[in-house]
């Protein structure tokens, strides 16, 4: 009943229209008491996969990718031991999962179908629009990962026939610790909560909330409408330059098609020069990763890198570069002195 709680109430649902708004026309479109706050994207995953799954009986299927992100692939695999059934769709050798790969495998008791809208390792975009359409029309329900897009491209869930969309806050410059899970009202299924205890967030998910974090999550999302357009022509040009000269050097090739890719998101391998040699030499100058942050302690070669058929040898050459808001000009041009001098200098020595 204190002012203080209102104010604070007031801030967190201040937010949560904001978050909407950021998925709303050319966007997302969203209303506000579509938005679920949750910890962080895996949450908002776990909820959504396992919220359906607890609501149909045992042995279902399950649609999902082979380059997804852990949080669903782990989630999924989980799943299976409890008696569902999941199909693992390989992508094509440039990374790509398309429409007709989802239609070709939903089965009569198919009951969700995840995947991602533009991949944390390779960049490529699904053609959510076309897969939820599909979708929509055999009655199952869709989950979109949205982690890595929402910061990228335009989202419209209403347009794409989403159910239900994953976000996370530090993917769009944001605090970390803070996710929504979009869950649209329209859609006809009951999602089961994995989390009790106090029945928030409409009783989807208990827990009292962050509000700093909440609020932070709803002015990174208003940035993010404000400057998309702006932002990723930045980034497009950067990243542009970025390629060519790479691909001016001897024995670079990119790991999947440019052509359908959102910029800013580069998996390229350099032949005969391992990426973790690479990246300790770079790592007091250039960030860059040989696979997602996720998954970075691991020692396995990616796992998206093996869906597209990548040998091991090809997988442990190849890095992740990224490009953001905040990615200038000049670091562009380091990036790429540093980067090639080091190349140069590893297969030198290889020689010797």
């Amino acid at each position: 009943m204190h002012s203080y709680g209102q104010e604070a109430k007031r801030a967190v649902e201040e937010a949560r229209g904001r978050v909407a708004d950021m998925i709303v026309a050319d966007m997302i479109n969203a209303a506000p008491h579509e938005i679920v706050w949750t910890s962080g994207a895996t949450e908002a995953i776990n909820l959504a996969i396992k919220g359906i799954a607890c609501t149909a009986d045992i042995g279902g299927h399950i649609i999902t990718s082979m380059i997804e992100h852990k949080a669903v692939l782990d989630t999924c695999r989980h799943l299976e031991k409890e008696g569902f059934r999941v199909t693992y769709v390989q992508p094509d050798e440039s990374g790509l999962v398309t429409p007709d790969m989802i239609r070709s495998n939903v089965q009569s008791d198919t009951l969700l179908v995840s995947l991602m809208h533009v991949n944390n390792e390779l960049g490529t975009i699904t053609d959510i629009e076309a897969v939820g359409e599909m979708l929509a029309d055999e009655g199952i329900i869709f989950h979109v990962d949205a982690v890595q897009s929402a910061a990228r491209i335009p989202l419209d869930v209403k347009r794409s026939r989403v159910d239900m969309l994953s976000l996370s806050a530090h993917k769009m410059y944001g605090p970390k610790g803070i996710g929504a899970l979009y869950v649209c009202n329209d859609s006809d299924f009951e999602l089961q909560p994995q989390l009790h205890g106090g029945g928030h967030e409409r009783g989807l998910r208990s827990g009292t909330l962050a509000t700093h974090q909440v609020v932070g999550m709803g002015v990174a999302a208003s940035l993010v409408e404000k400057s998309l357009n702006t932002d990723q022509s930045g980034i497009e040009a950067l990243s542009d330059c970025l390629v060519t000269e790479l691909l001016s050097c001897e024995g670079v090739i990119f790991n999947s098609d440019r052509a359908h890719c959102v910029p800013g998101i580069l998996n390229v391998r350099f032949d005969g020069v391992a990426s973790e040699a690479l990246m300790m030499l770079l790592k007091d100058n250039v960030a860059i990763s040989s696979g997602s942050a996720c998954t970075s302690e691991s020692v396995e070669p990616s796992h998206v890198l093996k869906a597209i058929g990548l040998s091991e040898d090809d997988s442990y050459s190849s890095v992740r570069i990224s490009l953001g808001r905040f990615t200038s000009e000049q670091d562009i041009i380091h990036a790429i002195k540093r980067i090639t001098s080091t190349v140069k200098e590893l297969r030198d020595l290889k020689k010797l």
